[in-house]
């Protein structure tokens, strides 16, 4: 089926090549607007956060939870990609905060899972940026944020036109060039603590009717910890055709690539007299990853839009690591005079992704109405190599000795349908059934050093319909509710099938993680204030574990399969209240706060070679309490942010273990609360400063232990430190 692929890139390629003629054709029946430059007004800059229109495009947002983060106008850590703080004003988000590098964004909402956000299905630009849904859903895709207008969030009652994740949808959208210029240049460079280096470069314009973008990012750092430098870059070029006002195709090649150096999980002692201790020099992680696209808008006519994005994901993930727990010391060997061999671990992605859209305006008995509806279609080949013997070197050396002990393909094939109708019963009353129906299968197959060759094989089926409806009422002009209810469900993944040793068994009968999403909200706009409360439900069913059985001969096997459900409640709240001082100041004060309640239903786990009941057990890396907090001061061109980010306690386990264990991998995750504060200063419309302090009160924290990457045990988030960036516009 790549063949789809292939043609359709063929197709848009062509068009390109061919529209000069159509054009030519059109010229005296189409005229091209040209954007002029946009002030920002006092009301634009009151709240940067907003919610999603009724439709945008061909995507339907009418009834949902959406927040729009106005990136460009934040005062946060923007070259380091601090999540705390471009994500401050949406409540209940999650931080997983152990690279504080800037390399990812590891994030959650709703007591979902946050490693590398792989419960959101990620987008640029509406392009799918997750590495393999269906193998590795992580994003190891980089964007620079830098490069980043807003960041676009469609919560988890969005799954049915975005993609069945829990999470809903995380859109980034880009910045393309001034359509009132030939050329623009664009240069942002930062410095700060623990050896920030960083320079982003970007160049854009419209020519005619060509709009493009490109820009190159560099950034290195030495880290908080030991052993923790970073070396990042990132490269993108897009170009976008509109012959007419009613079409457009747009071509995007963005490319990031990263080796981050790890030093290593702690233990409870460790973290308590040495947070910047690293255990371990020789571990390195680079993802080297592509994301080429093209895609297609045309509006059929006013009440009819099109839209079909054809993309990629290629590249690979690589790690060389001495893979042991936090208590075995990596040292020289008295006799060979050397270290241990390191295991390198190799993932390769081809992940390609077809989607076409289409959004109609219609009537029915007198009534308005939108329907949304498309075809989604993934081929994805995840080659997965790992336990390769590397070399009793320190730097990033990804050759080996000999054989891969695993040496797998996970294929994927699958279609999707979906279709949203929006209809208004009336002026205030509107409501929104769906469905979406996946259809397709997962293979893995391969090579697995102490497995029966005959055992490898492994055939997942996803084969079933998603259902879901929203509805919103307008009190008036200002105040809405919305409410909505929709299924969603996880696909069993690569790590999920692969038995770790040969003590392990895969079962036979994996199934998907599905559930749902459910929400009831009020939204608020009001001159000086904004205001959103949302209470919502999340049952997730057929988690993935493992348990303890005996086999046929009675000999003790680990069993990796469904462990049971979890049940999610919480609600979310957030206010905004903006005070006009006199003509040159004006301050905001805002609270984002998230309650949560997480718990395991009927299940049971793995504890040793016994199975252990852990309904009512809390669900792990789930605080009850998220709460951010921040005022903003306002005076003339310069704008100051002071923030505290509260998280409550959460366990690291099932079992919902309080005491450590040696090795740091399991325990409490104590509570903490950080203070930031950052500053904008536009010298001009050229000429812009920013400041941020991060973590004031240098608060020596950690937000989750880790059960496998980068390694079991604690890993210390960053204390106090500072950053400078200069941007230029020319």
């Amino acid at each position: 089926m790549r063949i789809l692929n292939i043609y359709t890139l063929t197709l848009s390629v062509f068009l390109i090549l061919n529209l000069n003629v159509y054009a030519q054709i059109k010229q005296d029946s189409t005229k091209i607007l040209e954007l002029k430059a946009v002030e920002i007004s006092e009301q634009q800059y009151k709240f940067n956060i907003q919610n999603m229109p009724k439709t945008k495009g061909t995507f339907l947002y009418s009834g949902k939870k959406t927040e729009v983060i106005n990136v460009v106008g934040l005062d946060a850590n923007i070259a380091e990609k601090t999540p705390r703080q471009i994500f401050a004003k949406v409540p209940g988000v999650f931080v997983y905060d152990m690279d504080g590098s800037g390399n990812q964004i590891n994030i959650s909402t709703r007591g979902l899972d946050p490693h590398r956000g792989w419960e959101f299905n990620i987008r640029k630009d509406g392009v799918m940026t997750n590495t393999d849904i269906y193998g590795y859903p992580a994003s190891h895709y980089s964007m620079p944020m830098e490069a980043i207008q807003n960041i676009e969030l469609i919560r988890g009652t969005g799954s049915l036109q975005y993609g069945a994740q829990f999470g809903g949808m995380l859109n980034y959208i880009s910045k393309s060039g001034d359509s009132t210029k030939a050329f623009d240049f664009q240069s942002t460079n930062s410095i700060g603590s623990f050896g920030l280096l960083s320079s982003y470069n970007a160049v854009g314009g419209q020519i005619g009717k060509v709009n493009y973008y490109a820009y190159i990012s560099k950034r290195v750092s030495d880290g908080y910890r030991d052993n923790s430098h970073s070396d990042y870059q990132a490269q993108s070029a897009q170009i976008t055709y509109r012959p007419s006002s009613k079409f457009s195709i747009k071509a995007d090649f963005s490319r990031s690539k990263y080796i981050f150096q790890l030093a290593g999980p702690q233990n409870d002692a460790l973290f308590k007299t040495h947070p910047k201790a690293s255990i371990r020099s020789r571990n390195y992680y680079s993802p080297d990853i592509y994301v080429p696209s093209i895609s297609l808008f045309y509006d059929i006519n006013p009440n009819t839009k099109l839209s079909l994005v054809s993309s990629a994901v290629l590249g690979s993930r690589s790690s060389v690591m001495f893979d042991k727990p936090s208590d075995v010391v990596d040292k020289i060997d008295p006799i060979t005079l050397q270290y241990a061999n390191r295991q390198v671990d190799i993932d390769n992605y081809h992940s390609y992704t077809t989607e076409l859209r289409m959004l109609h305006f219609y009537k029915v008995a007198g009534l308005n109405a939108i329907l949304v509806g498309g075809v989604q279609y993934m081929n994805n080949d995840l080659h997965r190599r790992q336990q390769g013997k590397g070399s009793t070197g320190s730097d990033f050396d990804l050759n080996i000795e000999g054989d891969w002990g695993r040496d797998m393909h996970f294929k994927t094939q699958n279609y999707a349908l979906f279709l949203e109708n929006h209809l208004s019963l009336g002026k205030r009353l509107s409501i929104n059934p769906g469905l979406r129906i996946e259809s397709g299968e997962s293979k893995m197959s391969g090579f697995i050093s102490y497995l029966d060759p005959t055992k490898i094989p492994n055939l997942i089926v996803h084969k079933f319909p998603l259902f879901g409806a929203n509805s919103e009422y307008l009190i008036n002009q200002n105040q809405n509710i919305y409410a909505g209810i929709s299924q969603a469900y996880r696909p069993v993944i690569f790590k999920d099938i692969v038995p770790g040793s040969i003590y392990e068994k895969t079962s036979d009968n994996l199934k998907d993680a599905y559930g749902y999403n459910a929400e009831i909200g009020y939204k608020g706009n009001f001159e000086n204030m904004k205001m959103e409360f949302t209470y919502f439900q999340l049952l997730y069913k057929n988690r993935l574990g493992t348990l303890a059985q005996t086999d046929k001969n009675g000999n003790f096997q680990i069993l990796r399969t469904n462990i049971g459900d979890s049940f999610t409640r919480g609600i979310e709240s957030f206010v905004e209240y903006f005070v006009r001082i006199n003509s040159h100041a004006n301050f905001s004060i805002f609270t984002s706060t998230s309650v949560m309640n997480a718990k395991y239903l009927k299940a049971e786990i793995r504890s040793g070679d016994k199975n252990i009941d852990i309904e009512g057990n809390y669900v792990e890396s789930t605080p009850r309490l998220i709460s951010r907090n921040g005022l903003t001061f306002r005076f003339k061109k310069l704008s100051v942010t002071s923030l505290y980010s509260y998280t409550s306690k959460s366990y690291a386990d099932a079992l919902n273990t309080i005491e450590p264990s040696a090795n740091g991998s399991v325990g409490l995750v104590p509570s903490y609360g950080i203070v930031d504060f950052s500053a904008t200063y536009r010298i001009s419309k050229k000429w812009m400063l920013k400041g941020n302090l991060n973590n004031a009160l240098n608060k020596q924290y950690f937000t989750k232990r880790p059960q496998f990457y980068p390694g079991p045990g604690i890993w210390s988030s960053d204390g106090r430190g500072f950053g400078l960036s200069v941007s230029a516009k020319i």
